[in-house]
């Protein structure tokens, strides 16, 4: 790898395809212009980049939630017996555009498809292809779906894998790849190239967000998963977690990303960008 008065290069060595190496990744990165946030269940968002969200959203930041399935599978803690699947669906799915429009999302969109089971199928990359092409996101925000477990005492959920493949998977190739999924040109949506994907939840994390400033919306949000927090209030919790994740770079509150870098913006972009910036402060 080799720079130019800063600016990553490409790298030279047996790295496939676009695959680059990148440099200054402990300076913030940049609020994106449109994000497609891809989770598997309601409160998944809130619970890891809810942060982010809100103050990617005060900056101008247009951001589009998209969860998978609506959480009907419940949980044994917290869904009464006398609940149903379609009642618990229903009541989710409205706890979520709440928490949704508290972090500033523009849009919220279910895919209904079925909580505990999901499996990073054809069906489910060709319906995130078609949602990115329609929303033609510069980046993209999911889950790492490489960690299976975080230490000895949490494992996983494969709703959370079977998500982040799918949405791994629909950026890069199905997504800017004209011949992939033809049927969505026939319904007029044309190849997009998605610039950037936020991982969270990796264990090789290469930027970090300060969130000391919107931890506290993150949590008013979180709270309003009634079906699944009951009345607790994370907000200690969240710090705690928020605290951990900024310790490595002396931030009070964090949430951390590997960043993949798949397209490089050109000069024109950046200045765009700029302006976007300073309006949105502008107008604060």
């Amino acid at each position: 790898m080799s720079t130019d008065n800063g600016n990553t290069q490409l790298a030279d060595s047996a790295i496939p395809e676009r695959a680059m190496t990148k440099t200054g990744a402990s300076i913030e990165p940049k609020p994106p212009k449109c994000v497609l946030c891809i989770n598997a269940h309601p409160d998944d968002q809130e619970f890891t980049v809810g942060g982010t969200l809100a103050k990617w959203a005060r900056g101008g930041t247009e951001i589009i939630t998209v969860v998978i399935t609506s959480g009907d599978a419940g949980s044994n803690e917290r869904t009464e017996m006398t609940m149903t699947k379609t009642r618990l669906a229903e009541l989710r799915e409205v706890e979520q555009r709440n928490a949704s429009a508290l972090l500033g999302v523009r849009e919220t969109i279910f895919l209904h498809y079925g909580d505990g089971t999901l499996q990073p199928t054809i069906d489910l990359r060709r319906d995130l292809t078609r949602l990115i092409r329609k929303y033609k996101p510069d980046a993209v925000v999911c889950g790492d779906p490489t960690v299976r477990f975080y230490g000895n005492s949490y494992m996983n959920h494969p709703d959370h894998r079977a998500a982040g493949d799918a949405a791994c998977d629909a950026v890069f190739p199905s997504a800017g790849t004209r011949f992939i999924f033809p049927e969505l040109l026939a319904e007029g949506y044309e190849p997009h190239e998605v610039h950037r994907v936020f991982l969270h939840g990796s264990e090789k994390n290469d930027a970090w967000v300060d969130i000391s400033e919107t931890l506290e919306i993150k949590c008013r949000a979180l709270k309003q998963h009634v079906t699944q927090l009951g009345d607790w209030d994370p907000l200690e919790r969240m710090k705690e977690w928020a605290a951990d994740e900024g310790k490595e770079k002396g931030l009070p509150a964090a949430e951390a990303f590997r960043v993949m870098i798949l397209k490089e913006e050109t000069a024109q972009a950046e200045e765009e960008r700029k302006k976007q910036e300073e309006y949105a402060e502008a107008e604060l």
